[in-house]
């Protein structure tokens, strides 16, 4: 396992050029970035239900689709771009699977894709606060959290050493000084091996899709976060059938 901190993903926020910054435009828009050991690209995109579309040199070719299926969708459509590459991790070849406003992480695709080995993914929805993080083990929701202290899974304690490594809270509020969206791509880090950087981003050569949508009635819960006039806070978490 890596050393890997949330002090190592501090691109994820900054950027030496900010205008052309690739996570930069991931974060806006929404995005899912997955990870999974020992399936190719082509395999990847293939259980997702994608329909390719070739390969892409470098992320702003993919981005430029996304503006581009933006554009001719009037904002909106029942597909989404996406790109997957090959990447170095623990055991060997992993795929790296990047989602513009879609959702490569939905639990029933993840647990297809982890059956025999190792899926974990993060993302976000864009403008909302809303950030999920999702580790599957040999197709089986092992620990899954929008907030680091409200987890859910077969497993919700596991890593809560390695969390707290990180930088992450398992137990309370966050440290004001950590950025949690970078802590997450270091927990990822722990479990894959894969060391995720803007020039890695950047550069990949990506095998493009157009990659559907997931069902709205897919989710399975939502946190909502109040914080109140003296600053306190408050986590509720919501499921369908609560609803």
């Amino acid at each position: 396992m890596t050393s890997a901190t949330a002090a190592d993903y501090g691109w994820v926020r900054s950027s030496s050029s900010p205008s052309s910054s690739p996570f930069g435009y991931a974060l806006e828009i929404g995005y899912t970035l997955t990870l999974v050991r020992g399936v190719s690209p082509a395999e990847l995109l293939s259980l997702a239900g994608a329909e390719q579309r070739g390969v892409s040199i470098g992320l702003d070719t993919l981005i430029g689709e996304h503006q581009k299926l933006i554009h001719e969708s009037d904002g909106w459509d029942e597909s989404v771009i996406a790109g997957a590459c090959t990447v170095q991790g623990e055991g060997g070849d992993w795929t790296l699977a990047l989602a513009f406003g879609g959702d490569l992480g939905s639990p029933r695709f993840m647990e297809e894709l982890s059956a025999g080995t190792r899926a974990v993914s993060h993302s976000s929805n864009g403008g909302k606060p809303m950030h999920f993080f999702h580790w599957h083990e040999n197709g089986e929701l092992r620990t899954t959290f929008e907030w680091p202290s409200v987890r859910t899974g077969s497993t919700p304690d596991e890593l809560n050493a390695v969390m707290t490594e990180v930088g992450l809270n398992p137990t309370g509020d966050e440290a004001p000084d950590v950025d949690r969206k970078a802590a997450l791509f270091a927990l990822a880090e722990r479990l894959t091996g894969v060391r995720v950087t803007e020039e890695l981003l950047a550069e990949a050569e990506y095998r493009m899709t157009d990659l559907p949508k997931a069902p709205a009635d897919e989710w399975k819960s939502v946190t909502i976060d109040i914080t109140d006039a003296y600053g306190k806070r408050t986590y509720v978490q919501l499921r369908p059938d609560q609803l």
